[in-house]
């Protein structure tokens, strides 16, 4: 294959060179020798939950049509998604248990550890909200109740989730209707692991809404619990200056790279490297200084606190250390190649390996335990200088493609930033919808796959909804994706925006495509659209709102969980490539269709990404119409009526913080000349 039938990005494609020139197989290479792939398997109609089989079901209707058991093709098809939910499931809220355990060690003498409650506020903000006292005691003893209130949340068996009373009345109403409101994080992804063994649930759409309450109670549960505890621990997020793309790894420094997803150690590993000692030691050995940059979600949560580089989204793991510049590359959970040792043995580069749920035969293992932290994020940096004393500056090929960015937006700092100091809030954003400046939101989301050209997806799909005057906000590898591409600069909306969506951002100072984090943070998402619930104006539930969500490059059993919590939320989901549905006529008109009638959202499978594109957008219109919203403005660009700038935006000061950054108000039109086609 081309190289650039791989990737979009031309550092990627660089790398993919130096990596064909050195007969080292990467993830395309792979996927590549696999070919073709399983028939049965993409269509979904292998099942293998028992040892009779596998039992395949033959699409044609010339073989089998049930397996030994009896099962059909629904029931093969729904058994296995709902299998590949709860695996999404439990993997994003064991990672919400894991920092929750960290947030207790806080509570306790912090000071071995390291850790301790840096967001007061937000602490007792959700003290208040999960009714733990506040009164006369101190940030530590609310930190240990609030952890215990929260992890009591995984193991409940009754009632229902605390944070799922933060969702509009009209979302609750339905679940309850239709018996999906989650009882406990833990209890609903067992149930559903049941539900799909041999011989229980034969009724496939039974079995699909019993997916949806394990995916809400992740959604609603075990990620956001996550993103609540980081943002106490580690601070919460504000807009932030960054550079993105393999060109952000330093010749002349030890390069260290965070790869995975629970934010407890790299965040530790970022106050190692700034260490007075641990910058003694690296200059002895020869180094400049000590670089810390990410890949995948863990990159994010650095990126959106510490300001640190972003290196890369999932399919450039492998490409980052074959740069021969990476000094050592730390791994915990998540989207962690296990190739990783093997590409690292090309070159000096040491892989340690830090979860003990996650081993990797040839790495180091370095088991994290929260109340060592501190201890073991200085020997990950002393091992990472001594492999830079290993680096053979000869073999060193670092692309030089890096873009600026903006990160770091979230449901608390978002008001602020459109609405200003002194009227902060979503107004701006609600006023601009209604008026028909602004279409509505979609939020991008998502990872890579061999199977699409890396990011390619992505940018088409963020590029077309921009230039129809949609405001798009992203998390995780989608995020990353726009951000290589320059998308996530105040600049790309002069460059990307339609003519109402550029006015916004203009006014307003924001970029066009607002990173919001890691993927646990799309419960963020979630947030933002109850607010702008409770805002008023352009629905009374997430169902009625003028929004919708993507993941054009779905690659993890996450990112199905994603999409079902998403559509049990009430939001329409595009989803690319088709996951293995198409076997099953029963599964797809109901996930596709009938299912809008219990939640009020639905997806759109999809390998077709403007197909994606005209979905979203005449979705987004149906619910601009119904909603008896004013006309759009412009159309492809042309006004519809001339119109005038909402007075909420025009008057709102350009918010405090972007300004220092360079974020304040864009250039006109007339200065910075006419945005590239």
């Amino acid at each position: 294959m081309d190289v650039k039938d791989r990737s979009v990005d031309p550092a990627a494609q660089q790398v993919l060179l130096y990596a064909q020139k050195a007969g080292v197989a990467t993830a395309w290479d792979r996927y590549q020798a696999l070919q073709p792939l399983c028939g049965f398997g993409e269509l979904g109609v292998c099942c293998a939950v028992c040892f009779m089989g596998p039992c395949r079901i033959d699409p044609f209707g010339e073989g089998a049509q049930v397996g030994v058991c009896g099962a059909n093709a629904d029931l093969i098809v729904a058994r296995n998604l709902a299998r590949a939910v709860a695996s999404g499931a439990a993997a994003h809220s064991d990672h919400g248990r894991e920092v929750v355990g960290v947030l207790r060690e806080a509570s306790n003498d912090g000071s071995a550890s390291g850790y301790s409650v840096v967001n007061a506020a937000k602490l007792r903000t959700l003290a208040s909200e999960w009714g733990i006292a506040e009164l006369g005691r101190s940030a530590r003893e609310i930190a240990g109740d609030l952890a215990r209130a929260m992890t009591a949340e995984f193991g409940q068996q009754e009632g229902i989730l605390k944070p799922l009373l933060r969702a509009p009345e009209g979302q609750r109403t339905r679940w309850a209707a239709l018996g999906i409101a989650p009882r406990g994080i833990d209890r609903e992804i067992v149930e559903l692991l049941h539900r799909s063994h041999h011989g229980v649930e034969s009724e496939p759409i039974a079995l699909l809404r019993a997916a949806m309450r394990a995916a809400l109670a992740d959604g609603w549960g075990g990620s956001m619990i996550a993103t609540d505890v980081q943002d106490v621990l580690f601070g919460g997020p504000q807009a932030i200056r960054s550079r993105a793309n393999l060109g952000v790894l330093e010749e002349r420094q030890v390069n260290l790279l965070v790869h995975g997803h629970e934010p407890a150690l790299s965040e530790m590993l970022v106050h190692a490297s700034r260490d007075a000692e641990m910058l003694a030691l690296a200059r002895q050995a020869g180094a400049e200084g000590i670089n810390i940059a990410g890949i995948c979600c863990t990159a994010n949560e650095v990126l959106m606190r510490q300001g640190m580089p972003v290196a890369g989204n999932y399919l450039h793991q492998e490409l980052a250390v074959l740069t021969g510049a990476v000094d050592l590359l730390v791994v915990d959970v998540q989207c962690v190649m296990p190739s990783l040792p093997t590409i690292a043995a090309c070159h000096h580069t040491r892989v340690v390996a830090t979860s003990a749920k996650a081993h990797i035969p040839g790495a180091e293992p370095i088991v994290f335990e929260p109340h060592r932290a501190r201890e073991i994020a200085r020997e990950i940096v002393k091992r990472a200088v001594e492999a830079f004393t290993r680096r053979d500056p000869s073999r060193v090929r670092i692309p030089r493609e890096k873009a600026d960015l903006v990160a770091g937006f979230t449901n608390e700092n978002l008001p602020h930033y459109l609405g200003g100091r002194f009227r902060s809030g979503y107004r701006p954003l609600v006023d601009a919808i209604a008026a028909g400046r602004v279409r509505g939101a979609v939020a991008v989301v998502g990872c890579n796959t061999p199977k699409i050209t890396q990011d390619r997806h992505h940018l088409t799909l963020v590029r077309r909804l921009l230039a129809e005057d949609v405001l798009v906000v992203q998390t995780g590898c989608s995020a990353i994706a726009s951000a290589k591409a320059g998308l996530l600069r105040p600049e790309a909306a002069l460059e990307h925006a339609g003519p109402g969506l550029r006015e916004v951002c203009e006014a307003v100072g924001i970029p066009p495509v607002l990173h919001v984090g890691s993927c646990v943070d799309n419960s963020r998402i979630l947030s933002v659209c109850v607010a702008l619930v409770a805002e008023g104006g352009i629905g009374n539930d997430l169902s009625e709102l003028p929004i919708a969500a993507a993941a054009p490059e779905a690659m993890s059993e996450k990112a199905i969980t994603i999409g079902f919590y998403a559509v049990a939320s009430g939001i329409f989901t595009a989803f690319m490539p088709v996951p293995r549905v198409a076997g099953s006529r029963v599964v797809r008109e109901y996930l596709e269709g009938t299912v809008e009638q219990d939640t009020g959202g639905k997806f759109l499978f999809t390998d077709d990404v403007e197909q994606a594109v005209q979905g979203i957008l005449a979705h987004i219109d149906r619910k601009r119409k119904t909603l008896k919203l004013a006309p759009m403005m412009y159309q492809s660009g042309v006004p519809v009526d001339a119109g005038v700038v909402p007075r909420s935006l025009v008057e709102y000061e350009t918010p405090r913080g972007l300004e220092s950054l360079g974020c304040g108000k864009a250039q006109t039109r007339s200065q910075a000349g006419a945005p590239k086609d």
